[in-house]
């Protein structure tokens, strides 16, 4: 559960900067906002990446 771990993590950090963007109209928060979603974006992929390969080794295993 570790990589499910990082994503909630890395949502639960934002929290509070959604909060300052969207309620305060804190335009700093909007751009750590828009960091943190970029990195959201490559952890997702990373985590895509290796869910793939994982499932490409198992079927490949399988198979043996």
């Amino acid at each position: 559960m570790g990589r499910y771990q990082e994503v909630e993590d890395l949502i639960t950090q934002l929290k509070e900067d959604f909060s300052k963007f969207y309620d305060k109209e804190n335009q700093a928060a909007g751009t750590r906002i828009r960091k943190g979603m970029q990195d959201l974006k490559k952890l997702a992929q990373e985590i895509r990446t290796e869910v793939q390969e994982t499932k490409n080794k198992r079927t490949e295993a399988a198979k043996k």
